[in-house]
């Protein structure tokens, strides 16, 4: 493989039966990893007898330059020997976090594809260093210079603070210095819709209002995933695949976008292809759709336990977790 460029890393074909390895013919151990839907950097050693791999990030969203830089970095602190003086103390928050995302249970794409450009983003500065060196004064100064955004400022801070919960598994850490923070208030409004407007993009919101879906499921639905008595998602927010049933009243909303012939059930006009992701604004937000819908039912008198398997939530319960599996056709008089 020649050195990986980016004009390679972009010309690089998706594989659709495994996930295919190319190594950059400069920096040793540098890779990147082509999968069905995904390219990924990552940087590999043997470090002490044992095969060190490091996530780098996902392409395009962290260019081959970028990648590059981190991957050399990387190589010379290994070579250094400063990863092994780390993993007797603390590890860098970069290496908590490439951690973190290696967790068999996290499946969710969205998240292992958000988490490093948020941090990124917002903790940039941060991120060479030994997460001790991350004190609760800077986790206080931080969180007040994102005010202007005070749900995402407390978002990026309590994520921060779960991979550094994860890391306090391995290694001896106290407890996180986000304890020192006032976290704005982001309860929500608790607003339902009485009445829907017509929107541009009226059958997506109602689709959201029927299903009680998320703005992004609806969004990206493709026609391959409508089934005559359920919609499949094959992943979801809490990593799982998830069934709903659904009505003739849901193909009636539908049917009108089947004549677009488009794969994805709500196309994105315009030059670039590919799903709808913006729907126009309206008064009520995609959320309230899905809250109404939760409201509606128990206002019908569906018991909650039902409702939240409709919303596809993870139940409290040991029962409702391991042993509860109600059938398709056991939800649909519900649905």
């Amino acid at each position: 493989m020649p050195k990986l460029t980016e004009t390679n890393a972009r010309k690089l074909p998706f594989s659709p039966d495994r996930t295919t390895k190319y190594w950059d013919s400069e920096i040793r151990g540098f890779a990147l990893f082509v999968g069905k839907r995904t390219k990924t950097w990552f940087y590999q050693r043997d470090v002490a007898g044992r095969t060190k791999r490091i996530l780098i990030g996902r392409y395009p969203m962290i260019g081959a330059a970028a990648a590059r830089d981190t991957a050399q970095g990387v190589a010379l602190e290994l070579g250094r020997g400063l990863d092994r003086r780390a993993q007797l103390g603390a590890p860098r928050l970069d290496y908590a976090l490439s951690s973190y995302l290696a967790r068999p249970k996290l499946r969710c794409e969205a998240t292992k594809e958000q988490m490093p450009w948020q941090f990124q983003l917002h903790l940039g500065d941060w991120l060479r260093l030994p997460l001790t060196e991350v004190s609760p004064a800077m986790c206080a100064e931080r969180h007040a210079a994102m005010a202007h955004i005070p749900s995402g400022a407390n978002h990026v801070l309590r994520t921060f603070r779960t991979v550094w919960n994860h890391a306090r598994r391995t290694y001896d850490l106290p407890e996180s210095p986000t304890r020192s923070i006032e976290w704005y208030p982001d309860e929500p409004d608790g607003r339902v819709i009485d009445d829907l407007p017509n929107p541009i993009h009226a059958e997506l919101y109602r689709l959201l209002l029927f299903t009680g879906f998320r703005r992004s499921e609806a969004a990206s639905l493709r026609w391959e995933q409508i089934e005559e008595d359920r919609i499949h998602l094959p992943i979801t927010k809490n990593g799982r695949p998830f069934d709903l049933p659904i009505l003739p009243l849901d193909h009636e909303i539908l049917a009108p976008m089947r004549a677009l012939g488009q794969p994805w059930v709500f196309p994105r006009t315009g030059i670039n292809a590919g799903h709808l992701r913006s729907p126009r604004r309206i008064t009520w937000s995609p959320h309230a759709h899905r809250r109404t819908f939760a409201t509606v039912g128990v206002e019908a008198g569906v018991f909650e336990e039902i409702v939240g398997r409709l919303l596809n939530h993870t139940s409290p319960t040991i029962t409702g977790q391991r042993y509860a599996m109600p059938s398709l056709d056991a939800l649909r008089p519900h649905m």
